[in-house]
């Protein structure tokens, strides 16, 4: 089971990776995980980082280690890693790794009502969908290629996640074009007659109500 946490956004685990790699301003921190790609990894929010720096800052995770001003620029507060900050970067890892997390993916959440379009225009989607997969598959895969001649698997791993995950959606949506485009797809009869009726049948709005319970 997931922990709660002092700093839960994940924008607080990139920032204390990149101080655990060596102490850095708020500025450094940015341009560090940008080069890493870690916006990619974590969905960050760039507008809230001196926000999470500070609430990371008042749990003692990391603390401030000098601050100066060069020229004209804005004065800059360094920042370092606690003792405190390597355990919670150390467990949190732990539990992203170990404890399954409930997402929900966009994609997931039209499947869920893609009853409300015809099948015929769900396949047409579909099609474009895979489409888009296949491109982007390729598009990874030379990123790979040319980046695992000079970077160890090690920092590509999340690459390798990427790439599984796009081959194995890009294997089910074929299987469901497949199923769509030869008629073999269950009830696919009673969807199509659906909307050209414009209405549900009798037995599908039973089946649809046994699941509605009063609140």
């Amino acid at each position: 089971m997931a922990k709660r946490r002092k700093v839960a956004n994940l924008l607080a685990l990139a920032v204390l990776s990149a101080l655990a790699h060596r102490p850095m301003h708020p500025y450094e921190m940015a341009a560090a995980l940008r080069g890493w790609n870690k916006e990619h990894d974590m969905g960050i929010k760039w507008g809230s980082l001196y926000t999470v720096v500070g609430n990371l800052a008042k749990h003692g995770l990391i603390q401030e280690l000098e601050s100066g001003r060069q020229g004209r620029r804005p004065e800059r507060t360094v920042y370092r890693i606690t003792e405190a900050g390597r355990e919670e970067l150390v467990d949190w890892t732990r539990e992203l790794l170990r404890v399954p997390h409930t997402e929900f993916p966009w994609f997931r959440a039209g499947l869920s009502v893609m009853a409300v379009l015809p099948p015929d225009d769900v396949a047409g989607l579909l099609t474009d969908r895979l489409a888009a997969i296949r491109k982007g598959i390729a598009g990874l895969e030379e990123l790979y290629e040319r980046d695992s001649a000079q970077v160890p698997r090690l920092f590509l791993i999340e690459t390798e996640y990427d790439l599984a995950i796009l081959k194995a959606e890009e294997g089910w949506i074929g299987a469901l074009l497949d199923e769509l485009t030869a008629g073999t797809f269950p009830g696919l009869p009673e969807w199509r007659a659906f909307h050209e009726a414009g209405g549900l049948p009798a037995e599908m709005k039973e089946l649809a109500e046994k699941n509605i319970t009063d609140i």
